[in-house]
């Protein structure tokens, strides 16, 4: 808008009547695209039967041009009302019919109550804008391969502004009808199924009928030539949409049969059939998450889930995991939805949930708890360990904090929490309640009490002590069983609680499994399994007195509950001895665990759970295992490297005899390609010496091959950053050469992962500046180039810019919540010293203006630099 027109309605707003779009006690909105959540209520408190008419006219260029049309009910115009649109270009505004000028700041439209009547408006915007192109919004994509582009939305959490107007919070449901102008050869995809197209021959009208009631963050538009599969031998029509440079690379059956079993499975769970009639899943680029939940249009990141080779059972069983889990969102977030973002933890605890228990029960990965523990579950207890542990259920103020405590607490906590709910509940009556709930829900908006109310209903139970415990109290719980022996025989046992510290003291109530073993030559026996509910600091357990005494004791047996477990001495020893003796997947994959806790709460040495692994890791039989202890050898090397110059000599003798396993164990598996795989991308990520470099520079030539084992595109990428990164001779020339031969996105990423990653400081500096200051530069390559920018080993690279990183780290915070999860999670110095750590206490105490993001970010890299630090130390005693 020029600056006479927005001179002229300040003149108006000032002089004939007030234009604050706030109710009393409500501050006003700042100016941004952000609302806080008095706000939110304030306007959902007066509008109310909200339809959207949206039309879209796409030609491929960088703008798009629209008009939104909102009818709505109004129940007081005592206030001014805001309409929610970002960095548009308004070119007309009509209010009930009547053309005016727009009094808009670029996020907003402020509409004077006057122009409003009590009861049926009307608001019509036609505008212009640029596409996105950080992944939010209407994101615009241009192939590199053939030029073509493609488009998609992602809303969430409060994004949909940046495509068209509207109010913009999860508590106004409408419908959404939309038209769209497109080129003939694109396809458009929505919630609903078209009802017609036009075609007009230069272009195609297409017309999709009014959705049922949704949040605006559920609704989506993608448009571009997508390629197309269908299949509709289901229950309901199927459809997957990917670009045509990587159609080749998708393997549609496994797509679609992971979908049909998820389908049947969730109607017959939740009893109530999948409320949007058509199934349309789309794999698109420049992805910020793994996937999102459109309500009958699911987006999937291309990067997690297309590969260029035969995918690993690993690969296929997250596939089939994230179907579930944003199948599982169909009902539980959008069916039902909740009525501000403080709820968003419930919405993806489920889903986590119920995906695994799909997973599990309707797929082929009947081992889907297991893998469950052995990633998500064990960065929820990492994550509630940490200085910056939240409840499940936090306050948000403001939809800029709606993604503040999205983490593993939101998502595998509160999947545990109701894992270990239905446990106490009852599989059934845990059903029941959810029934209940999605159905007196169903197209509204609900709270936690509405849910947990129709749980309590189901199981006759008071549920308000546990709520209160489990969801609005932070911390892990460490359980410890105790016991006596008295000729060889148990005679007294208890279970001990503790809480982690005094500021996060509750001790929860929860029930577990008490297993007791006794160690054989060959193998663990399982003697003895009770189950127990525990509460408070001593429970004693008189079932298991007069017991065989054991050799172990576990007792959170088949992971009932959420809760560390701190092994007993005597079974410490046991399993540091005999690991490989336990027979059961899960028990083996919880007793890893629980050694590598010991070494991260200071019990244990770095050293000790060496030598354990590298003698257990090769005996290691079980898929989902091997994954989780390769994660452990990753960190290890991680952790040897930031201890750098400290224990350089013994550094380099583990890493020697990591590559040396990986490698033997790759050649060893040749008759079994899931577990070479897994060794051999272990292999690629421990090689650091020249010995190791070298043999993966000549796999790379084809003059070392390994039997059993086919260098893809993919692997091709991997050797090629890893080479780089050790500055490897000639490694630059096999990366210029790769860049020339595969030209496509992936391909254009993985370049800039392996050129990010050499150690030369001054290319270091320039990609810094690229990342800081460069708007040219997507986003979707900054966030790789992070990444890959400063290595664990080079890290007097790092510490070459660190002084300027935490100099400039409050002007950088205000790029805003997308750019800074990225940021933060790569580019705060790591030094594994005091020093740093006293760098990053200085930042904390005088940089006192950053987000909550940010500074929570801060506390949790001291926080890991002071276990990294204590670690050292220990090690060298």
């Amino acid at each position: 808008m020029n600056s006479f027109k927005s001179a002229l309605i300040a003149l108006v707003c000032s002089s004939l009547f007030a234009c604050n779009a706030t109710a009393p006690n409500i501050k006003p909105r700042d100016g941004s695209a952000n609302i806080t959540q008095g706000q939110a209520k304030a306007r959902s408190n007066v509008v109310s039967e909200v339809d959207y008419q949206l039309s879209f006219t796409l030609t491929g260029d960088t703008r798009f041009e629209a008009i939104s049309k909102i009818d709505f009910s109004l129940a007081s115009t005592a206030e001014a009302l805001t309409i929610d649109l970002n960095q548009a270009n308004i070119s007309k505004l009509l209010i009930n019919g009547k053309s005016l000028y727009p009094n808009y700041n670029g996020a907003y439209l402020t509409i004077n109550p006057l122009l409003l009547s009590s009861g049926k408006n009307t608001i019509e915007i036609s505008y212009s804008r640029e596409h996105s192109t950080n992944g939010e919004g209407l994101h615009r994509f241009e192939d590199p391969v053939d030029g073509k582009v493609y488009l998609y939305s992602h809303f969430e959490p409060a994004a949909a502004q940046q495509m068209f107007a509207v109010f913009d919070q999860p508590d106004l449901k409408a419908s959404f009808q939309i038209t769209v102008e497109a080129p003939p050869s694109w396809q458009v995809i929505s919630t609903m199924a078209e009802t017609h197209i036009e075609d007009l021959g230069d272009s195609k009208i297409w017309t999709f009928p009014a959705t049922p009631k949704l949040s605006p963050y559920n609704f989506s538009m993608h448009a571009g030539p997508y390629h197309v599969w269908q299949d509709n031998s289901g229950k309901y029509p199927m459809r997957l949409f990917a670009r045509q440079s990587v159609a080749e690379q998708v393997n549609y059956q496994d797509w679609f049969t992971y979908t049909k079993q998820g389908l049947s499975f969730f109607d017959d769970y939740f009893g109530i059939d999948y409320p949007f009639k058509k199934y349309d899943q789309l794999l698109v680029p420049d992805f910020l998450y793994g996937a999102m939940e459109n309500a009958g249009a699911i987006t999937y990141s291309e990067s997690r889930f297309m590969v260029k080779d035969t995918m690993t059972a690993a690969q296929r069983q997250r596939l089939a995991g994230v179907i579930m889990h944003e199948m599982a969102h169909q009902w539980f977030g959008n069916l039902v939805t909740m009525k501000w973002w403080n709820g968003l933890w419930l919405n993806e605890s489920f889903a986590s949930f119920m995906g695994t228990l799909a997973t599990s029960e309707a797929t082929e990965f009947n081992h889907a708890w297991r893998s469950f523990y052995a990633s998500g579950k064990l960065k929820a207890y990492q994550q509630d360990s940490l200085v910056t542990t939240h409840p499940i259920e936090v306050p948000v103020a403001s939809s800029n904090n709606a993604f503040d405590n999205i983490d593993a607490i939101t998502y595998s906590k509160g999947a545990s929490v109701l894992m270990q709910l239905r446990h106490l509940l009852g599989a059934e009556t845990f059903q029941q309640g959810v029934q209940q709930y999605l159905k007196t829900y169903s197209y509204q908006n609900a709270q936690l009490a509405d849910f947990i109310n129709s749980l309590a209903k189901a199981s006759n139970r008071d549920l308000s002590q546990w709520t209160q415990e489990w969801l609005y109290q932070a911390g892990v719980n460490t359980l410890t069983a105790q016991y006596q022996c008295k000729d060889h025989r148990i005679s007294k046992f208890s279970l001990l609680q503790s809480a982690p510290s005094e500021d996060f003291a509750t001790l929860r109530e929860q029930k577990v499994q008490v297993a007791l073993f006794r160690a054989a030559r060959h193998f663990i026996h399982h003697s003895t399994t009770v189950a127990v509910t525990y509460k408070g600091a001593i429970t004693e357990v008189p079932e298991l007195v007069g017991e065989y005494c054991p050799d172990l004791v576990y007792p959170n047996f088949d992971d009932w509950g959420f809760v560390k477990v701190e092994l007993d001495q005597r079974s410490f020893n046991t399993v540091k001895q005999q690991l490989a003796k336990v027979s059961d997947p899960l028990l083996r994959s919880m007793l890893w665990q629980s050694m590598w806790d010991s070494v991260s709460d200071g019990h244990t040495s770095l050293k000790q759970f060496i030598n354990v692994a590298l003698v257990n890791a090769p005996l290691e039989k079980d898929y989902t295992i091997l994954g989780q202890v390769i994660g452990y050898l990753t960190e290890v090397q991680k952790n040897l490297h930031s201890m750098a110059p400290n224990h350089k000599s013994y550094a380099t003798k583990v890493s020697k005899a990591l590559t040396q396993m990986s490698l033997r164990m790759t050649m060893e598996h040749h008759d079994d390609a899931d577990f070479q795989r897994r060794w051999f991308d272990a292999y690629i990520s421990l090689a650091s010496d020249n010995a190791a470099l070298g043999h993966l520079a000549d796999i790379l030539a084809g003059i070392a091959p390994i039997k059993g084992l086919t260098i893809s595109q993919d692997l091709r990428w991997k050797i090629i950053i890893q080479l780089n990164r050790y500055d490897y001779p000639n490694s630059a020339a096999l990366l210029a050469n790769e860049k020339q031969q595969d030209n496509s996105d992936s391909g254009q990423k993985s370049a800039i992962a392996a050129e990010v990653s050499r150690p030369q400081a001054s290319l270091k500096r320039q990609w810094l500046h690229k990342i800081q200051d460069d708007s040219r530069l997507p986003f979707a390559k900054a966030r790789i180039a992070m990444d890959h920018l400063y290595p664990s080993e080079q890290k007097l690279l790092s510490a070459a810019t660190a002084e300027q990183r935490l100099d400039t780290l409050s002007e950088i915070d205000k790029k805003g919540p997308v750019f800074m999860r990225a940021y933060n999670r790569a580019l705060i110095p790591m030094d594994c010293t005091n020093a740093n750590i006293e760098a990053l206490s200085e930042v904390l105490n005088t940089q006192t203006g950053l987000s909550k993001m940010t500074r929570r970010a801060l506390l949790e890299a001291r926080q890991q630099e002071q276990t990294c630090v204590s670690m050292s130390e220990a090690l060298a005693r």
